[in-house]
């Protein structure tokens, strides 16, 4: 049986197939000839210095910002070439989580939760408040999953910036996604917050049986939380492997420099803790 916020068709095989993406703006090229593959649920992590084009790369799989050529293939289907509902379906399927957030300040955090089902469900309806009890049950069910149920009726603007985010992850879950995009989800939290997200990314990894691919800005929490590594440099994929294969020559490569990279100056965790895999995990 699926989760409640579970996709059975990507843990039962979906499968993608990214080919040739390249995305530019004029002579800029952000992503370059980008290609990569997942054919099973994973928490993959990218990795790369500023302005190597991670933000990008998930904007464009996203449909966000549009690809200059290539392919995304989903089951066989293009999804650069979808367009009108077909396409907002996709923006559903495969959920944005921003750095920043982007909540609704002066809405309480249930409402804030509920506007991530106006894709399915219809705009005019959301913006009159006819929700349903249905979806009211299940906003409240992702919350209580984020363990911030408590705040269901507390203004967005009054929340701290982690409880912020674990509101917009709560916003994704109720999408029921395939796939969860995450674009730099810890760079604005102190360690304490990005902990708890990471974790609530990870675990819905595990329970949800969904693929997560979260832009990083820290090695530690790449290593400790993703089990495979996108590593990124002037918009191309220079690494794709499993965390323990970073090592200081790969990290090197990633980061464009000849220097050893120390990261404990960037990490986020509070100890240096082993990678975390949850009892519910599966075999």
């Amino acid at each position: 049986m699926p989760d409640r916020f579970g996709s059975v068709a990507f843990a039962y095989g979906r499968f993608m197939q990214v080919t040739g993406l390249t995305t530019s703006f004029g002579r800029t090229i952000a992503v370059n000839d980008v290609s990569f593959s997942i054919d099973a649920p994973r928490m993959i992590g990218v990795i790369g210095r500023s302005g190597a084009g991670k933000s990008t790369l998930l904007r464009t799989i996203n449909r966000l910002t549009p690809a200059t050529s290539g392919q995304i293939l989903v089951d066989g289907r293009n999804v650069l070439e979808l367009g009108g509902a077909a396409m907002r379906r996709w923006q559903r399927d495969c959920a944005m989580i921003f750095q920043q957030f982007n909540l609704v300040p002066r809405l309480d955090v249930v409402t804030n939760v509920l506007l991530g089902g106006l894709n399915s469900h219809g705009t005019l309806a959301s913006m009159f408040g006819m929700f349903g009890s249905d979806r009211i049950e299940r906003a409240l069910h992702a919350l209580e999953r984020l363990e911030i149920a408590d705040l269901a009726l507390q203004r967005a603007e009054t929340l701290s910036g982690g409880q912020q985010q674990r509101v917009a992850i709560a916003r994704a879950l109720v999408q029921e996604p395939e796939m969860i995009l995450a674009d730099e989800p810890i760079a604005s939290l102190d360690p304490v917050s990005a902990e708890t997200v990471m974790t609530a990314l990870r675990t819905i990894h595990e329970r949800n049986r969904l693929t997560v691919i979260c832009n990083l800005h820290t090695l530690d929490t790449a290593r400790r939380y993703c089990d495979r590594v996108l590593g990124m440099l002037h918009g191309r994929i220079v690494f794709d492997g499993a965390p323990c294969e970073l090592t200081q020559d790969v990290v090197r490569e990633i980061y464009g420099t000849e220097q050893d990279i120390d990261e404990a100056t960037t990490s986020t965790s509070l100890t240096a803790a082993a990678p975390v895999r949850l009892a519910h995990a599966a075999a």
